[in-house]
């Protein structure tokens, strides 16, 4: 256990960051399963975007690297671009 106050308080952040962090991912992971999972092309296109910006800001919390990243946002536009 921990003995000093600053300690103690960066064991109580890190709690807080590690489940949000949980959070995030877990969400982000489960939108691009559901994303990948659409036949509407229309209703694929109207998402598009806002998938690309849950990725961008994945990137920005440090959650996700930013070239994982864009060959997220690549493959997700070619399977809409592919969709009949």
């Amino acid at each position: 256990m921990a003995n000093h106050k600053s300690s103690i308080k960066r064991i109580r952040q890190t709690k807080t960051r590690q489940l949000r962090n949980r959070y995030y991912g877990r969400t982000m992971r489960n939108a691009i399963r559901k994303f990948r999972l659409l036949e509407d092309k229309q209703e694929a296109t109207t998402q598009l975007p806002g998938m690309h910006k849950m990725i961008d800001k994945m990137v920005k919390r440090g959650m996700i690297h930013k070239n994982k990243a864009g060959n997220l946002k690549s493959s997700l536009t070619k399977k809409v671009n592919a969709m009949a």
